[in-house]
């Protein structure tokens, strides 16, 4: 008797670690997918932004950007007076094709951004924006005028996601092109 009731607790004991490492791998299961599910969003975020921004530049011509960090979310509204838009310049506002969408994408409730550097404009998640390797944008991921996004974009410790960019650079008009060339030129001489 005494046997069989150490068989049951033993059985017992060993039930309930199973039981107790299924609910484990299943959490940790669970807390890894949701920190990718994160990443998987914001790729497919950005693919559909940069897709837009292309059709946008393609039909209306993109300038500028008003600020160095450009919230994006001006991409459902149908018609606008002058040649503003949110904070983005066009040369042709009248062939202005919006609403682009019905609602500006959102990450962890934080709006995309279009910021700029020296290496152009990119679009990136907004800043307060927790990655699944851990950085947070604006904090760990710092972008100024200087940040070098498509080596970002290249590195999975910064805006990489196996193998896919966490950005997107911004079609700009050969005219805007030119003009930012020209600007950034004329600053870099300054400075010498």
């Amino acid at each position: 008797m005494v046997k069989h009731k150490k068989h049951i607790a033993i059985a017992s004991i060993a039930i309930v670690a199973a039981l107790i490492l299924l609910v484990l791998i299943s959490s940790l299961t669970t807390w890894y997918q949701t920190k990718a599910a994160t990443d998987i969003v914001i790729v497919n975020h950005i693919s559909q932004l940069s897709a837009i921004f292309t059709k946008i530049n393609d039909d209306a011509g993109i300038m500028d950007f008003d600020h160095q960090k450009n919230y994006i979310d001006f991409l459902n509204v149908k018609s606008f007076s002058g040649s503003e838009v949110g904070s983005m310049n066009l040369a042709y506002p009248d062939k202005w094709q919006g609403p682009y969408l019905k609602e500006n994408p959102t990450v962890q409730e934080q709006n995309y951004q279009v910021v700029r550097t020296k290496k152009g404009f990119f679009i990136v998640p907004g800043n307060g924006v927790k990655l699944s390797n851990g950085k947070v944008i604006g904090k760990d991921i710092v972008l100024d005028e200087n940040a070098d996004i498509p080596a970002m974009m290249a590195d999975e410790k910064m805006l990489n996601f196996k193998g896919k960019a966490l950005a997107a650079p911004v079609s700009m008009s050969k005219v805007a092109k030119k003009v930012l060339f020209q600007e950034w030129n004329s600053d870099a001489l300054d400075v010498g």
